[in-house]
């Protein structure tokens, strides 16, 4: 299945602004996140929103992605028409060397070749994310093997130059056509294409150079992380071949939802209830935050669904000084399971006020006059 526009995966125009789409891919991570939504399709959208999000929001990769959509921009001479197509995997030199005979320059099978990159999976709390965390884990790698120090040779020998490509881990083909000669190159079939023939294998690689291994991996999560980020721990990926480097290791990031609290970048939110009494005649309550409890003035007269500010309460901001803001939203608790002297309490309260009760009608009464316009 092709992949869709990065732009409609996310839901913003192709010409939005970093922090509209870091706010769309935040909607969406919250509302696919594999630990909030259990549906069968919820972690294939998270992972998709993830991935357009990992693009668009890199000015570099960004402007590839506009210029080129899902084509890989290297891959311009993808095959030539006809009967399936050529396949130059080989590079740009290959090319010139199967149409005008030569002339471009040979991979080096024994040159230095750099390890491959890993990505690690790491689920870690709410407020682990917020004020980071020092941990060790443990990942499945491929490292040189210490016995034959990558050589894939038995200890005391050593490989020797392939006789069929003499070392360059390459067969040429050559036709004449019509079209003038045209010179193939392909991976030796001798020796694979790595240039050189081990005959003493080591008994603990078995020639491969390489073996598997658990490393364990100390690491340290920033605070202020969010849910989604990736980080990069510098070489410690597949070890490299013939002396390359290693790889990177990349640890993506997924934090578990809290109870209480929502995370907008670098500000939290959460709901507090409020009893009628309160939200109408004021109080000073306790709200909880990130370390601790504060006091909180409640105004007489405050409405549902107003916020209040804690200021410096929120999440410390990954890449700066200071901390985000606590939002807190005020819900009013209609009383349930009132007794006779309550409910009449609040009958002359009504009273008293000028309001009239349900009971006399006087709440339709306003919604028959306010249809009628009267």
């Amino acid at each position: 299945m092709a992949k869709r526009d990065f732009y409609e995966v996310l839901g913003v125009q192709k010409g939005a602004s970093a922090d509209e789409i870091k706010k769309a891919y935040r909607k969406l991570a919250r509302e696919y996140h594999p630990d909030v939504n259990k549906a069968p399709d919820a972690a294939d959208k998270f992972k998709e929103a993830k991935e357009a999000y990992d693009v668009l929001s890199d000015d570099s990769k960004r402007a590839n992605y506009d210029r080129f959509g899902h084509a890989d921009p290297n891959q311009g001479f993808g095959g030539f028409g006809g009967g399936g197509g050529a396949d130059f995997g080989g590079g740009i030199n290959d090319i010139f060397d199967m149409f005008f005979g030569g002339g471009g320059g040979r991979r080096n099978p024994n040159a230095p070749q750099r390890g491959a990159d890993l990505e690690y999976q790491m689920q870690i709390e709410f407020k682990e994310a917020v004020f980071g965390k020092e941990t060790d884990i443990t990942i499945p790698r491929t490292e040189t093997c210490d016995v034959c120090e990558g050589s894939g040779a038995k200890p005391g020998t050593k490989p020797e130059t392939c006789s069929v490509c003499r070392g360059s881990g390459q067969q040429e083909v050559v036709q004449n056509t019509p079209f003038g000669r045209i010179v193939n190159r392909r991976a030796c079939g001798n020796c694979n294409g790595t240039g050189k023939i081990i005959k003493d294998r080591c008994n603990n690689c078995w020639g491969a150079g390489k073996v598997k291994k658990q490393r364990k991996i100390h690491i340290r999560i920033p605070a202020g992380v969010d849910d989604g980020a990736q980080l990069r721990v510098s070489g410690e990926g597949e070890s490299g071949m013939r002396g390359g480097p290693s790889g990177d290791l990349y640890i993506s990031i997924r934090v578990k939802p809290h109870e209480f609290f929502e995370r907008e970048g670098e500000d939290i939110y959460c709901e507090v209830p409020l009893t009628f009494a309160q939200a109408a005649l004021g109080d000073e309550i306790e709200v909880p935050t990130l370390t601790e409890r504060v006091k909180l003035k409640i105004p007489a007269g405050t409405q549902t669904d107003t916020y209040f500010r804690l200021k410096g309460k929120g999440v410390p901001r990954l890449r700066g000084h200071g901390q985000g803001d606590q939002h807190v939203k005020v819900v009013v608790v209609t009383p349930t399971n009132l007794s006779e002297e309550q409910k009449q309490l609040l009958r002359d309260f009504g009273g008293m006020s000028g309001e009239r009760t349900h009971e006399n009608n006087g709440f339709f009464e306003r919604m028959r006059k306010a249809f009628k316009g009267d």
